[in-house]
C-alpha cells in the first residue's frame, strides 16, 4: 500500500479574519436589515408552499409575480415591522467586533 504526499488542501472553506466590515454601527445595521429580510422573505416562502388546495386560477405568471410581491412585502417588513432577529444579529456582531478590539 502506498501512501500519498501532504498536499495542500484545495477549496477548503476558511475563516476569515477580516473584521473591517464591521468597523461602522452603519454597515452591522444594513447587514442586519438585510438578513431580516431574507429571512422574513423564506419564511413567506416556506408559508405559501404549506398551502391546503390549488387555486383555481393558479399560474406560473401568477406565482412568479406573487413571489415578487413576498420580496417586496419582506423588505417592507425588515424595515418597518422587524421581528428581531436582525437586531439580534447587529448586537452579536457589533459585541464580537469590541471582543476582537480588546
Amino acid at each position: 500500500m502506498t501512501t500519498l504526499p501532504n498536499l495542500p488542501a484545495v477549496n477548503q472553506p476558511t475563516v476569515s479574519m477580516d473584521t473591517g466590515r464591521l468597523a461602522t454601527r452603519e454597515n452591522l445595521e444594513a447587514a442586519g436589515q438585510k438578513f431580516e429580510a431574507i429571512f422574513t422573505g423564506m419564511m413567506l416562502s416556506s408559508m405559501r408552499k404549506a398551502k391546503l388546495g390549488d387555486g383555481l386560477f393558479e399560474s406560473n405568471a401568477l406565482n412568479q409575480f406573487r413571489d415578487m410581491q413576498d420580496q417586496q412585502l419582506a423588505q417592507s417588513m425588515a424595515v418597518h415591522a422587524p421581528i428581531g432577529i436582525g437586531k439580534a444579529m447587529i448586537e452579536f456582531l457589533a459585541k464580537s467586533a469590541e471582543d476582537t478590539v480588546k
